[in-house]
């Protein structure tokens, strides 16, 4: 929600920063009387797992012991031990056998996500940087914000169920003359999975014409396809020195520990020393304290229980909200295969519910909070001039809160629909 104050009265130093559509939508619903201890309301809106224990995980951290040393700085590319331990996690779970394996030199610590792929974003040449439409609605700011390169759409269509082929990816590379692609594998919000030898082509596509791949693989674990409980294109990497392949990932999804603010970047050591000199004047590195508590998760044993416990209780909750939100009229052009959402078209239901504003600010009302589809269609800068977003009458539903949650919003929302009109 932008400022009603005039734009002549604001400093002209600053220029006002669209919020992202989570920041958006929680910004509205405080408005409406949200408060995050209140459990009355439901948050299908904030990308954040249930975080407590669940049957057959890894025991939860509760508490944490700092030495005095821990008080002090982390270097920039991260601690030493975590990055190691980062490497090694990796070289077990996805590159047994291979002779090319990660080191601490393959692998930065950041402290979020968006840091992660903001120091890649300051790294880039000047290039053309391809991404998918719709995708992670903080995208459009991190491409926007470094004017180093030009971002280039390619829009995916809902009636194909978001599918983009091998063919389609070799076109866009030669015939736009990409240096990199950035794209969520599995992808926010679609919950669609690139994998297996789908994903190794991708990987070998990219190698063959020297187009780096950067790949947000912070959903990995939610994988509900057949198959390995979680999944990395770091399988399908001959040379981690040589592939252009820049992996992002952390404890904040698939460890279920969004709040520790823990992630990290893998990919050749001459991208990650390039993305540790950028956040030397971007963030200054993460925290300390938080890193050296994130080593006992770092392992691959710990990784493959948390990833099988995942699928067991969320597949659970996905089949559910899919099930209950097609039952008041939501049509998906793709069940998710992976991730904790669910990406549904509201064109079918009442006529005053069927855009993801209108859908949004009804639920409020009830009491749930949802993020609209326009925030998911990428623009950096804002250039398509006002132009009705292609996504206008979608909506990002999460499943990530408790089954308690989900069963209160789908109620609600059955509600809200028999009333509409």
């Amino acid at each position: 929600m932008q400022s009603s104050r005039p734009e002549a009265d604001r400093p002209s130093a600053f220029r006002p920063v669209p919020r992202t559509g989570v920041i958006y939508v929680i910004a509205e619903a405080t408005r409406a009387g949200y408060k995050p201890t209140d459990l009355e309301w439901c948050n299908l809106g904030q990308g954040q797992p249930e975080t407590g224990p669940l049957p057959g995980a890894p025991e939860r951290i509760q508490k944490i012991v700092f030495e005095n040393a821990d008080q002090e700085y982390a270097p920039v590319a991260g601690m030493w031990e975590v990055r190691e331990a980062v490497a090694s996690m990796y070289n077990n779970l996805f590159r047994r056998g291979m002779p090319s394996q990660y080191t601490a030199e393959n692998v930065a610590i950041c402290g979020g996500g968006r840091v992660s792929i903001m120091r890649a974003c300051a790294a880039i040449h000047q290039i053309h940087l391809g991404h998918f439409l719709p995708d992670y609605t903080a995208y459009s700011e991190l491409l926007d914000i470094f004017r180093r390169f030009t971002p280039i759409p390619i829009l995916l269509d809902p009636e194909q169920g978001y599918d983009f082929s091998l063919a389609s990816l070799r076109r866009e590379i030669l015939g736009r003359g990409l240096g990199a692609l950035l794209m969520s594998n599995p992808c926010n919000p679609t919950g669609k999975v690139v994998d297996g030898p789908e994903l190794a082509s991708w990987v070998a596509t990219a190698r063959e014409l020297d187009c780096t791949l950067l790949l947000d693989e912070f959903y990995s674990h939610y994988i509900w396809k057949d198959g390995p409980a979680l999944m990395s294109a770091a399988q399908y990497v001959e040379d981690v020195e040589r592939d252009p392949i820049v992996l992002f990932d952390g404890l904040t999804k698939n460890w279920r520990y969004p709040g520790w603010r823990v992630t990290w970047t893998v990919g050749p050591s001459k991208i990650i020393e390039a993305i540790s000199s950028a956040g030397s004047f971007l963030d200054g590195g993460g925290s300390r304290p938080m890193q050296m508590a994130a080593i006992p998760l770092l392992t691959p044993e710990h990784a493959q229980k948390e990833a099988e416990a995942i699928r067991k209780s969320f597949r659970k909750k996905r089949d559910k909200m899919v099930d209950g939100l097609r039952s008041i009229g939501v049509r998906f052009e793709r069940e998710p295969e992976g991730t904790f959402y669910a990406w549904g078209d509201l064109s079918r239901l009442p006529a005053s519910l069927r855009t993801g504003e209108d859908f949004f600010r009804e639920a409020l009302k009830h009491k749930v909070i949802t993020v609209p589809g326009q925030f998911f269609d990428v623009d950096p800068g804002q250039r398509r001039f006002g132009r009705p977003s292609r996504f206008l009458h979608h909506t990002r539903f999460s499943f990530g809160p408790s089954e308690a949650t989900l069963d209160l919003a789908l109620d609600r929302f059955r509600t809200m629909v028999a009333g509409a009109k």
